[in-house]
């Protein structure tokens, strides 16, 4: 089945303006399954270009402190596979915003590969990230996913052999995600100055998108971001908002206000 073309779509959209794409990361389900759809379409208000959607997990390794928090507060929250399948399908109601799922490999794996794929695909979800699936052992995963039309996106980081960024290259559809530093996520002052070689090394075994993640959290780095790759992926920086003012009726305006941060040097700069 073919994808249904939405992330490609706005990537070369996103590029037709001369600006990057803002991949916005939220946990579903924090602070409640029942808001995350509202703080999503807030987000594609605030600027938002795609969005990941977290599936929380117990034990979410290449996390830093505040997203560990929020997927505990979500799986508290009685978040589930299931559950964050309705909290798609609630967004998609309302709009066309291509949804990434960001999920580990064990909530997927006892869901089911295959029903996960047709369900996801009925939703209108566009793409899967497994954060640690193995790209050496990505062939059957991917083939499950791609035969549903969804995207698959893998991760390249500094420590990536040429060998693992040509399979990078190979397995991923929609976009490559490029991780800034070693590590985990979480805010950072700067945008590690390695990330713009291996985007150009990338470049050279890919014709897709690249977008950067993994301490971005201000406007300056996204605009920064967006003179070498096409697209930047903020996402402890939300979950930090949402964890500061998840009881505050206002959330939802504090999140589109945030987005709308990050996005206007970059917009400002494409005009």
């Amino acid at each position: 089945m073919e994808s249904s073309q939405r992330i490609a779509h706005r990537f070369a959209h996103c590029r037709s303006q001369g600006r990057p794409a803002l991949v916005a990361y939220l946990t579903a389900g924090d602070p409640s399954p029942d808001l995350t759809p509202e703080l999503a379409l807030a987000l594609e208000r605030g600027g938002a270009d795609i969005l990941e959607l977290g599936v929380p997990f117990s034990d979410p390794i290449a996390d830093g402190p505040v997203i560990q928090r929020a997927s505990d507060r979500a799986l508290r929250a009685g978040t589930n596979v299931a559950r964050v399948l309705e909290i798609a399908a609630r967004i998609r109601e309302h709009s066309q915003m291509p949804i990434l799922l960001f999920s580990y490999m064990n909530p997927l794996l006892r869901y089911g590969f295959d029903r996960l794929g047709e369900e996801a695909a009925r939703i209108g979800i566009d793409g899967i990230l497994l954060t640690d699936l193995s790209v050496e052992e990505a062939a059957g995963p991917v083939a499950q996913f791609r035969r549903h039309g969804l995207d698959t996106v893998f991760l390249a980081a500094p420590t990536s052999t040429e060998r693992r960024l040509k399979l990078v290259g190979d397995y991923s559809s929609g976009f490559v995600y490029v991780v800034s530093r070693t590590g985990v996520t979480g805010e950072q002052n700067s945008v590690a100055a390695s990330v713009g070689p291996l985007v150009e090394k990338l470049r050279g075994l890919t014709s897709l998108p690249i977008a950067v993640g993994f301490g971005v959290s201000k406007a300056e780095h996204v605009r920064a971001i967006g003179e070498y790759a096409d697209g930047a992926i903020v996402g402890s920086a939300l979950m930090r908002v949402v964890e500061e003012h998840g009881a505050a009726p206002d959330l939802p305006a504090r999140l589109e206000a945030f987005a709308r941060q990050l996005t206007a040097p970059a917009q400002g700069a494409a005009q």
